[in-house]
């Protein structure tokens, strides 16, 4: 094994098949993160979302995927041209695996992608403990989807930000304030035909306690594009505010603590969530408007 690889699975504790699966997603996320800079692409895109929360400001719950946006609209932006770097820097810590570009079925601003790796190979290869191997599923694929919005709105600011593991290497990202306002956007705006995303309503949490400046120019341009908020109109705090009283009002706290709580190390921190929480959590947001 890499001693990279060595020193960066020394982070987690690894019990359970779930601690493996979850280090050894979290670990190719990283190592997919050092192959696109090695590549150039974060001088045409910022991380954003719930990845970039936990890898680049400690966001203390697993998230799946990578989210990226473009700096600026261009709907000939190829994901391709990148994905050979990413496999490349992937093999040469060990690790086997294929980049598969997701196909539109509609007109659509997100170009999708998906990175597979033969989950039970890449146990191997970390030297996952004999016992939890067996109990893994043959066959399984793991799966990390990347995600980059080829017409972002506009009003965002990014920064760069530095990776220590396996190597030093900066990454570029939002702004806090504006990955706030992308995370408030999601909570108020996304669609799930009737389900509810408990992950959304933790961040907002998490964003509240830690970083609670909200870029809402930003959060207006947003919406305004996904058709959510009137181009003719000025969303104001009052508007904003008015919305997420809404939203936790019509809030499914059931559902939404079933949805989060494979996410989190510790469920039991969902036991406060109540309308007169949420309440108290929105008071707290701290409004920017330039």
């Amino acid at each position: 094994m890499n001693d990279a690889i060595r020193q960066m699975l020394g982070r987690y504790r690894l019990e359970t098949l779930d601690d493996h699966v979850r280090a050894l997603r979290e670990i190719l996320q990283e190592l997919a993160l050092l192959g696109l800079w090695r590549s150039k692409f974060f001088e045409h895109a910022a991380f954003y979302g719930g990845t970039a929360l936990r890898v680049l400001h400690g966001l203390d719950r697993f998230s799946e995927d990578l989210d990226f946006s473009l700096l600026a609209s261009d709907d000939d932006f190829a994901l391709a041209r990148f994905t050979g770097a990413l496999e490349a820097e992937l093999r040469a810590f060990g690790f086997e695996v294929r980049i598969a570009e997701k196909q539109k079925g509609h007109a659509s601003a997100i170009t999708s992608a998906f990175l597979k790796a033969d989950t039970l190979q890449q146990h191997l290869e970390i030297r996952t403990p004999a016992g939890v191997i067996r109990t893994l599923p043959r066959g399984q694929v793991l799966k990390i989807r990347l995600e980059i919005d080829t017409n972002p709105p506009p009003g965002f600011e990014t920064e760069v930000r530095f990776l220590l593991n396996p190597i030093p290497f900066p990454v570029r990202a939002f702004a806090l304030p504006d990955l706030f306002a992308g995370k408030m956007h999601a909570l108020l705006c996304r669609r799930l035909r009737g389900r509810v995303k408990g992950r959304d309503w933790y961040d907002l949490v998490w964003f509240a306690g830690r970083h609670p400046a909200l870029h809402l120019s930003h959060l207006e341009a947003r919406m305004v594009q996904s058709g959510d908020w009137p181009a003719e109109d000025r969303l104001t705090p009052e508007a904003f505010r008015s919305r997420l009283v809404q939203a936790i009002h019509s809030l499914d706290l059931n559902q939404a603590r079933q949805e989060v709580a494979p996410f989190v190390a510790h469920p039991d921190a969902l036991s406060a969530w109540s309308v007169p929480f949420f309440l108290d959590v929105a008071s707290r947001i701290v409004i920017t408007e330039d």
